[in-house]
């Protein structure tokens, strides 16, 4: 066993203790919200492409989720009331602490992709950041919960994720993949919870100053070879 997989499991395990109440208190008001099931189980290419299934909270309405795009938009009619709070606190994606555990996912890694998004149109780049385990969080995870928004609100769903959103948040996961290391993750860690927080609070700019200052930061950490924010 590695030592990022003894982390994992150690933070997942305490995770899902911690966070217990709170996936009950979410799984009543999914069941009072929308007919259906209280957890979706999606297909997620992970590590070495292999598919898996990833468990979320589920945040829309049954029927749609089923059949509807993989791409969520800005004010998608698919999502109920409720789900949009549990996706705008991330709290809907509580439940892959149990896909950390059985070790399909680790806490910080590249966001699993729909397995159609990565057989259409993934490249060398997108595979590379398919040789490690997926992640709650990573670097892209951080860019598309902060900016992905602001590209989804305008043009074609599919087409404006695909040329303007995707390869961003690949770019960003192929450097972590690359350079990654206990100090990055906490780092990680660390700039995802403050991230939830402040966008929770409704201050997705102060998130947004937040990321900018850390891309400053890397700058200067690659310049003098020091250690700062998620290097």
């Amino acid at each position: 066993m590695t030592f990022k997989r003894g982390f994992d499991i150690c933070l997942s395990a305490a995770g899902l203790l911690i966070a217990a109440p709170v996936l009950l208190l979410a799984g009543l008001a999914i069941r009072m919200a929308s007919p259906g099931p209280i957890l979706y189980r999606a297909r997620r290419a992970g590590r070495n492409g292999e598919t898996f299934v990833m468990h979320k909270l589920r945040t829309m309405h049954h029927a749609p989720q089923a059949a509807g795009s993989p791409i969520t938009g800005v004010a998608d009619t698919r999502v109920f009331p409720v789900g949009s709070f549990l996706r705008k606190t991330k709290i809907d994606e509580l439940p892959q602490l149990y896909d950390v555990l059985r070790g399909k996912m680790s806490i910080v890694g590249p966001r699993p992709e729909d397995p159609q998004m990565v057989a259409d149109h993934y490249g060398p780049d997108g595979w590379e950041t398919l040789k490690v385990l997926p992640g709650l969080s990573s670097p892209g995870a951080l860019f598309h919960y902060l900016y992905a928004e602001d590209y989804l609100s305008r043009g074609d769903l599919h087409e404006t994720y695909v040329r303007d959103v995707m390869p961003r948040k690949l770019a960003l996961d192929v450097q972590y993949v690359r350079r990654h290391s206990l100090g990055v993750d906490l780092g990680i860690i660390f700039r995802t919870l403050v991230t939830i927080v402040l966008i929770a609070a409704g201050k997705r700019e102060l998130g947004r100053e937040l990321d900018r200052w850390c891309s400053s930061r890397r700058i200067e950490v690659a310049q003098r070879g020091a250690v700062g924010c998620d290097s």
